[in-house]
């Protein structure tokens, strides 16, 4: 692309601009400075390397241009701009070389964890990502450098671990062939270094459904229907409150579990219209793209109750913290409503626990995020539009759309939940 000075400026951590005419060199944003650089294949060793030039808009473009020519040419003329040629450094080339040759999978790993995940992730993202990368997933692959690995070595990897765990299996694909194109990118490794992790077992590593009973119960969207969610409204009581606040949230206001979870003291709000919980856009699932917004969700009936209640307890800070003070998390994890759910299963209840310490809920199994479904089909079946239903839910629109639509729904959100509430009730007291 031609340089823009503005895009230069405005240009983030980590990011970089090409010069499409002036092949190889780059503006690199740090944290502190933004950095010409030269990114060549060396004529001596044939490895790629990378040179700084100087600071920008200390060393304009133009200026920065004549620094890559001289380097271009140098490079044209069979000579490599970054070995030295004071016969005193002699140690410092063979220090480098070494350096070169021990560059592994362990290696580059560690730089796509600290240079990209750690910078653009939320520390959670960041926890999972390293404890995916770690040696208990990767140690087939960690002591090769990264040229040395082969289609096969990547498709045993994947394939051995796909046959016990195909979504962590899929996750991890994900995860390497990203490391990899960030070190193609960094120059890190040869540009012809393939990337077998984005082209095996495409589409192969698929989700056999949650297991009971030792036995896969295969993949599906579940959505409970009218019977099963009044017999679900009046079980709450048996579980903890923790538990039947998080749920009744779930039901009441169709948010995610990730959001209600970190809900904050801070975020709710008495408005003209009633009383709003108004989620940051930064603690969204949509929160890293450029056209997020805040997340505002209308507290109706029980929904309004149980937060009330909360803030009673606890008139700053989350709403829903842990019950053990010296836990990692100031909020409770969402994984929580998982394990609740999960025990009161009659199957689970009848093999793992005596039927006098768990209340059995008969509904066929299920998981805490088929409620959102289950508020997205009952709303369609109340008649709400396809368009509200979606701003109920916190999805952005796609494509175009999104671009273009930023009407808030804000009136429209709280008219159907409300009805929604008034239906839920009616359920519950069938």
């Amino acid at each position: 692309m031609v340089f823009d000075a503005r895009r230069a400026k405005a240009l983030e951590a980590g990011a970089h601009i090409i010069v499409d005419e002036a092949p190889g060199l780059r503006l690199v944003a740090s944290n502190t400075r933004k950095t010409w650089t030269y990114q060549f294949k060396s004529p001596v060793d044939g490895r790629m390397r990378q040179v700084a030039i100087g600071q920008w808009p200390a060393l304009s473009f133009a200026a920065a241009l004549g620094k890559w020519d001289e380097l271009r040419q140098q490079r044209d003329t069979g000579q490599d701009p970054v070995k030295p040629s004071k016969p005193g450094l002699a140690a410092v080339r063979r220090t480098r070389s070494r350096e070169q040759e021990e560059y592994l999978v362990s290696h580059l790993l560690d730089e796509y964890l600290e240079g990209h995940v750690k910078r653009n992730r939320k520390p959670k993202g960041y926890a999972e990502t390293v404890r995916l990368l770690s040696p208990k997933y990767t140690e087939s692959i960690r002591g090769l450098p990264p040229v040395a690995v082969k289609r096969v070595h990547a498709f045993e990897l994947l394939e051995a671990l796909g046959a016990r765990a195909p979504v962590l299996a899929k996750s991890l694909r994900t995860e390497l062939g990203a490391a990899w194109n960030y070190a193609l990118e960094a120059g890190r490794i040869p540009k012809e270094t393939p990337n077998w992790w984005k082209q095996i077992l495409r589409g192969k590593l698929r989700s056999k459904g949650h297991i009971v009973a030792g036995v896969h119960q295969g993949w599906q969207r579940r959505v409970l229907d009218d019977k099963e969610v009044a017999t679900l409204i009046r079980f709450l009581p048996n579980f903890s409150q923790m538990i039947e606040d998080l749920l009744t949230l779930y039901l009441w206001t169709g948010a995610r579990g990730a959001e209600i979870v970190q809900m904050e003291a801070g975020e709710i709000s008495q408005e003209t219209d009633g009383w709003w919980w108004t989620v940051p856009v930064d603690k969204l699932k949509t929160g890293r793209h450029d056209l997020g917004v805040n997340f505002r969700v209308p507290l109706v009936g029980r929904a309004l109750t149980v937060v009330r209640r909360r803030m009673e307890l606890y008139q700053s800070g989350y709403l829903f913290r842990p019950v053990n003070p010296s836990a990692r998390s100031p909020h409770v994890e969402q994984k929580i409503l998982g394990v609740a759910t999960y025990w009161v299963r009659p199957e689970v209840s009848n093999h793992r626990v005596s039927a006098d310490r768990v209340k059995q809920l008969h509904i066929k199994s299920w998981s805490p995020h088929d409620l959102r479904r289950t508020v997205k089909a009952t709303l369609a079946s109340l008649g709400c539009s396809d368009a509200v239903s979606e701003a109920v839910l916190g999805h952005m629109p796609p494509g175009v759309v999104g671009v273009h639509q930023r009407h808030t729904y804000d009136k429209e959100r709280r008219l159907w939940l409300t009805l929604l509430s008034e239906h839920w009730e009616g359920l519950a007291a069938q």
